[in-house]
């Protein structure tokens, strides 16, 4: 797969997964099925859906700055190591939706195992993608 590729397809998957926290945010989504069952109230909900959306909108903007898709403001080292922080997360999130208490979080085991799998697919790239 070319990097160029699995950036757009994580992109994709991405603005599914900010349109799914919004949906939680408006209460579309009940938020006891998601981190873990721990929550225990509204307020914890909205603090922890808010974080979540802003290190995903995070995420998105590396993506697009190590495609070339928006202008370069942070060196490329640093996008990259970033991105690398992302893919460790990522991996971490994988075993975490594994031993998860619901089964709705342990399906996210793919989409987790699916973009450790594409971002190391990007970061392993020889190709300049960022100067085109």
């Amino acid at each position: 797969m070319k990097p160029k590729t699995a950036i757009k397809a994580l992109l994709i998957v991405y603005t599914a997964i900010l349109l799914f926290h919004f949906a939680i945010l408006l209460k579309l989504i009940p938020y006891g099925i998601t981190w873990g069952g721990k929550l225990q109230s509204d307020q914890e909900m909205y603090v922890f859906e808010s974080v979540s959306i802003f290190i995903n909108l995070i995420f998105m903007f590396m993506l697009a700055m190590k495609g070339g898709l928006v202008k370069q403001f942070i060196p490329i080292s640093g996008v990259n190591i970033i991105l690398w922080v992302f893919f460790g997360l990522f991996c971490l999130n994988t075993v975490g939706n594994i031993f998860a208490e619901t089964t709705f979080e342990k399906c996210f085991t793919i989409v987790t195992l699916g973009t450790a799998w594409l971002l190391w697919v990007v970061l392993k790239s020889k190709t300049d993608m960022e100067s085109r």
